[in-house]
């Protein structure tokens, strides 16, 4: 979801990124395609969930890695990786704006909060209800009021996975 009314812009993975770990994933391995036999993969790639028959992998992303990076920072321990759902090849990323990504009643997810060093600030657990889009909106613009925050990366509770990221609008 990128409005001009939100004090920040969500960001699936960058296309360059998508391009490296379609071959070779943040823990060194080969991306492994496959057909998807039922769908409902979060695709990190354009913020949707995979069709039945789409071609996917699973990939290993370290997102703060990649970030701090671009910037010339460390993040020292709080670098990490985790298991990431993209189409096999280019898929043109997001298409329509409609909420926030994978945003649903009853979905458990984190807010955790980075510094402009990489550095974990703090962060909020939410249980989507309702209205996930305003929880949503609310825990970002929450942690984007402290200007200390640079990024807030959405994570699923109960896998732990990132899900997207979300950068202060400059």
């Amino acid at each position: 979801m990128t409005t001009t009314t939100t004090p920040h812009t969500v960001l699936p993975i960058a296309p360059a990124v998508l391009v490296a770990l379609r071959v070779r994933d943040d823990a060194g391995r080969p991306a492994l395609p496959y057909e998807d036999p039922e769908g409902g993969a979060p695709l990190r790639c354009c913020l949707r969930r995979s069709r039945p028959g789409e071609r996917i992998a699973l990939v290993s992303y370290a997102p703060l890695r990649r970030w701090a990076a671009e910037r010339g920072v460390d993040p020292g321990a709080y670098d990490e990786q985790g298991p990431v759902f993209v189409h096999a090849a280019d898929c043109g990323g997001p298409t329509a704006e409609s909420g926030y990504p994978f945003a649903h009643p009853g979905a458990l997810r984190a807010a955790r909060r980075y510094d402009a060093a990489g550095h974990i600030l703090g962060g909020r657990v939410l249980t989507l209800a309702a209205d996930p889009d305003a929880q949503i909106e609310a825990a970002l613009t929450e942690a984007f009021a402290d200007p200390a925050v640079a990024l807030v990366h959405v994570r699923a509770v109960e896998f732990g996975c990132f899900l997207f990221e979300a950068r202060r609008r400059t």
